[in-house]
């Protein structure tokens, strides 16, 4: 006999106490009765609850897209939050501001009129193959002259650097330029089309462009060349050098002579001259004693180690040349120079450097430091405020427009 019928047999307990008593023993010892499910409904009870928690979830993300794609459309079109939209002349002056921005120098530098290919010098006259213009010489140096040329069976204008290396050590040095370049594909970077090798010189056939050398915009009286200008020549250059470290590769020349520029107006560019560039093994410790002594960096003068900071020193004097038209450690002779940059002598000079932008002297002094390791990399470079920060550039922008307006002659 149980608790619950010993209760109703006691007359002696009032009926609603029995009740109460019955209840509470009734719930805290009786054992509650399960039904028995099978292992099938127990399947479908399962993915029942999956499929409705599946629908939720996509219910919630739907709604936060929705939401973030409201907030985003309202920045863009600069809408009230009363979603009473601004007046047409209001919105007009915010297309202008976002114009502002999409400046000529904001346009991708084009690449090659051909796609990248493997070059290896042929033992051919390049005659066979390209009309090359002796007359027309584009450019010249060390290594010898640089002419237009035009392939006959494509029509295609191209530029013929006829290099003269007579011993077997000179070859492996324009051997060891083909290698290097055939390595390389970026649109900041010339490309090389063809090679051709002969007893006393090899021919490199390279991608064609016409602006001349950056360093010609610097020395040009009649250009001017201001800060934003600077900053759209950097970037590119970064992006060249980012490039050329990611593939391990050092170019160890950088200077305005071995940069060209796409064409007269615009300020796109593109590295060339790669014939002091080496492959650069982390394991194997690499010393160079060349290059152009207003560009070498502390370690090549040294004659120590160098690595990717090497060509970033070069980079914070291309830039300090641009900005100003002065070079930061020339001296009167080859030796003075060198000292100067032993002893990292160099100053912002007050009237060159009165209106230059802060960002772009941090910018300097980031890179012009003799210890190696503490120098901006390529990628930290692409990332520093003078590179990235719109307000400051819109800002410049403002300036330079005005700037000319004062400089133009009043009419009559």
């Amino acid at each position: 006999m149980n608790i619950g019928e010993t209760l109703f047999r006691n007359p002696s307990l009032q009926k609603s106490i029995r009740k109460k008593m019955l209840l509470t023993m009734l719930v805290k010892n009786q054992p509650c009765r399960r039904s028995r499910v099978s292992p099938q409904q127990m399947r479908r009870r399962r993915r029942r609850r999956n499929i409705r928690c599946l629908k939720m979830h996509l219910r919630n993300n739907k709604r936060t897209k929705r939401v973030k794609r409201r907030k985003m459309l309202l920045r863009m079109k600069k809408v009230p939050r009363n979603h009473q939209f601004l007046p047409k002349r209001k919105m007009k002056q915010n297309k202008v501001m976002m114009k502002r921005y999409q400046r000529e120098d904001d346009i991708p530098t084009p690449p090659a009129p051909f796609d990248h290919r493997i070059v290896s010098a042929k033992r051919v006259g390049i005659s066979n193959y390209y009309n090359v213009n002796e007359d027309e010489i584009l450019g010249g140096g060390r290594f010898g002259q640089v002419h237009k040329c035009e392939e006959k069976a494509t029509g295609l204008k191209l530029a013929a650097k006829i290099i003269k290396a007579q011993g077997p050590k000179q070859k492996d040095e324009v051997k060891n330029e083909i290698n290097v370049m055939n390595q390389l594909n970026h649109v900041n970077l010339i490309q090389l089309y063809d090679a051709f090798e002969s007893k006393n010189d090899i021919v490199l056939v390279m991608e064609y462009v016409e602006g001349g050398e950056l360093f010609d915009r610097i020395i040009d009286e009649n250009y001017n060349l201001t800060e934003m200008d600077t900053i759209s020549f950097i970037k590119q250059i970064c992006k060249g050098i980012q490039y050329m470290h990611q593939m391990y590769i050092l170019h160890l020349d950088l200077k305005p002579e071995n940069i060209l520029c796409v064409n007269r107006e615009a300020n796109q560019i593109k590295i060339i001259d790669f014939g002091l560039a080496r492959r650069y093994k982390p394991r194997e410790k690499l010393r160079v004693n060349f290059g152009t002594p207003e560009f070498l960096a502390p370690e090549v003068v040294n004659y120590e180690f160098v690595s990717f900071p090497t060509d970033m020193w070069s980079l914070g004097v291309i830039a300090y040349m641009l900005l100003t038209g002065l070079s930061p450690f020339l001296g009167d002779d080859d030796n003075e120079t060198l000292n100067n940059i032993l002893a990292c002598n160099w100053d912002f000079e007050d009237e060159e450097f009165r209106d230059v932008s802060d960002e772009a002297k941090d910018f300097i002094s980031k890179l012009l430091i003799k210890e190696k390791c503490w120098r901006l990399s390529a990628t930290a470079a692409l990332k520093h405020p003078w590179l990235t920060d719109h307000k400051l550039h819109c800002r410049l922008q403002k300036k330079a427009k005005g700037d000319c307006v004062s400089q133009a002659p009043l009419a009559q």
